[in-house]
């Protein structure tokens, strides 16, 4: 069953290089897929060049959704990296 949450991108310069990569390091601990979702684009969030082409921005809403055997655990972790980069809400 998988999970998804949405989240309203608070940070001053969106999901830029830096909270970017870190929101990548924490997907890539998983073995489910980890997906970003915005306007309408899906992306892997273990690839950083994936999660920069969306270019989100400050204001932003996006969709996280994890599919796997550790999707909770994965969840967690994005959900995690989100409040302690103070990237969303």
């Amino acid at each position: 069953m998988t999970q998804s949450k949405d989240f309203h991108i608070v940070a001053e310069t969106g999901i830029h290089a830096r909270p970017a990569t870190l929101l990548v390091q924490a997907a890539s601990k998983f073995t489910s897929d980890v997906t970003l979702s915005y306007q309408g684009k899906d992306v892997n969030l273990k690839s950083i060049m994936g999660v920069m082409s969306l270019g989100v921005g400050q204001g932003a809403d996006v969709t996280i959704k994890t599919d796997g055997d550790d999707e909770e655990s994965a969840m967690a972790a994005i959900v995690e990296a989100m409040e302690t980069e103070g990237l969303a809400e």
